[in-house]
């Protein structure tokens, strides 16, 4: 198959992070021939080491990457698949192509857990100029497409949690200080925070500094910038400033820290892919909207009320309530039902075939009808 992926920047690193995971899962798993259209170029490099922001064209780990522009090179015409991320209808003048040679075409919906979700699912819709799109939905059941997964994930997960010298000696080549290091293999939790600016960081801060466990926290660069200050506090956790990494070594930041506090889509997937504990900011919403969804995963997600308590929490902040629940959350009981709980979500996921797999299935049929 050779497919072009568009996809328009519009939470900074999520949209992207989605669409950049599944050029190379098609790529490197179905060996599909890709071409990956992005709108902005100076987030995707922040994510992605070798991505030339300036450049209109250039290739990377066998995807052509191509700078989506008001004014394409109409001499792009479409491929045997089109995969629109997120409803990002592409340009004008490639719709163009498409109409003279139709190829499958795809709308990569947002994930959900809500039920209506499964009947929705591969449904066509037909066009006035005889396109026909299919909406394809990733999702936590068999009804829908699934989660992006790499094979030989877990095994490599695995093996990084299982050794203490190696989670130290990733850490330590993404800048993390010795004093913390060493506080970490004294025991201490270690959390990731990666939020929304409207998270409540600093109530995050003290709450685990009120904790009997001590705690390090690691955070990217420019994320929740009043931390700095937070840390200062006696008691207060020892916070590490990260940059911003190639999705591998995300994963693997993920993989070490017994708390993950994820945002967005992307990161949230793959937080639970870490089989550890998190807790999700849904992407905000108007008319919280999203609340409704984040409610839906709640009620497949089987961590302990606790756990529950405060993500829900995190995403609808007042005074003192993060606080509470996360103390709440980590006595030492809740703290053990909501790991064994995160084991049991991953390994349930991960016994479903991937998204890509599925995606790259539901279009060789769809080719097969043409």
């Amino acid at each position: 198959m050779r497919a072009d992926i568009f996809c328009r920047v519009v939470d900074n690193y999520g949209d992207i992070g989605v669409c950049w995971r599944l050029a190379r899962r098609l790529a490197h798993g179905r060996g599909w021939d890709v071409r990956l259209w992005v709108d902005d170029l100076a987030s995707f490099a922040r994510i992605q080491p070798g991505i030339a922001p300036g450049l209109a064209q250039q290739r990377l780990a066998g995807i052509d990457i191509q700078h989506w522009s008001d004014a394409p090179d109409p001499a792009l015409a479409s491929r045997d698949v089109v995969i629109e991320a997120f409803a990002c209808d592409p340009p004008a003048a490639f719709l163009e192509s498409m109409r003279r040679r139709p190829p499958v075409w795809i709308n990569l919906e947002y994930l959900s857990a809500e039920s209506w979700v499964e009947s929705c699912h591969g449904l066509p819709s037909q066009r006035p100029d005889g396109l026909v799109k299919h909406f394809f939905f990733p999702g936590f059941t068999e009804a829908t497409g699934g989660l992006l997964r790499e094979p030989g994930l877990s095994v490599e997960r695995d093996a990084l949690q299982a050794s203490t010298d190696a989670q130290i000696a990733f850490l330590r080549s993404l800048g993390v200080g010795e004093e913390l290091l060493l506080r970490r293999r004294d025991g201490a939790r270690t959390v990731s925070l990666f939020c929304y600016p409207s998270a409540p960081a600093a109530e995050l801060v003290g709450a685990l500094a009120a904790d009997p466990r001590p705690s390090v926290l690691l955070a990217p660069e420019g994320v929740a910038p009043g931390l700095e200050a937070a840390c200062a506090a006696p008691g207060a956790p020892l916070l590490a400033r990260l940059p911003f990494v190639a999705q591998p070594d995300f994963d693997r930041l993920l993989w070490c820290c017994d708390l993950n506090f994820v945002r967005g889509e992307d990161s949230f997937v793959r937080a639970a892919w870490a089989a550890r504990p998190l807790v999700w900011q849904i992407y905000p919403q108007d008319g919280n909207i999203h609340l409704e969804k984040l409610e839906a995963w709640l009620a497949r997600y089987p961590a302990p009320e606790t756990a529950q308590a405060l993500i829900r929490a995190w995403n609808q902040p007042e005074p003192g309530r993060t606080a509470a629940a996360l103390a709440a959350a980590l006595a030492p009981d809740a703290w053990n039902g909501w790991a064994e709980a995160a084991r049991a979500w991953d390994a349930s996921q991960a016994a479903r075939p991937d998204l890509g797999e599925n995606l790259a299935d539901f279009c060789a049929e769809l080719a097969k009808k043409r």
